[in-house]
């Protein structure tokens, strides 16, 4: 039951879908939208310490971080704190670093 439970997470990022691609906007769909019972700034940190080229910044209580170059940002990520917990929102970027599988295993790896 516990391996169930440590594993839903991760179900619910392979259950979400790719992106539309590289010239995906800052307004496209998420391509992952999930919870965490884990602070903001517990995932920004284990992110930046998975991923290389993390930029992180604050603003009105919400955690934005871009992976990649800051003028060309592979992936934008939302952390929006909820429940004493964070609501985590990935869009692609028009970059590919690091590799999409990449970036989902470390928001696995950081959310639970």
């Amino acid at each position: 039951m516990k391996r169930l439970i440590l594993l839903a997470p991760i179900a619910i990022l392979a259950a979400c879908g790719s992106s539309r691609g590289p010239d995906a906007s800052a307004s496209a769909e998420p391509m992952v939208y999930a919870s965490s019972a884990r602070p903001a700034s517990d995932i920004a940190r284990c992110l930046d310490s998975r991923l290389s080229r993390v930029h992180v910044s604050k603003n009105n209580g919400v955690t934005d971080l871009t992976v990649g170059s800051s003028s060309n940002g592979s992936y934008f990520i939302t952390l929006t704190p909820s429940n004493g917990g964070s609501v985590i929102k990935v869009i692609r970027g028009s970059g590919d670093d690091p590799p999409e599988e990449e970036m989902r295993f470390a928001i696995a790896r950081c959310t639970t």
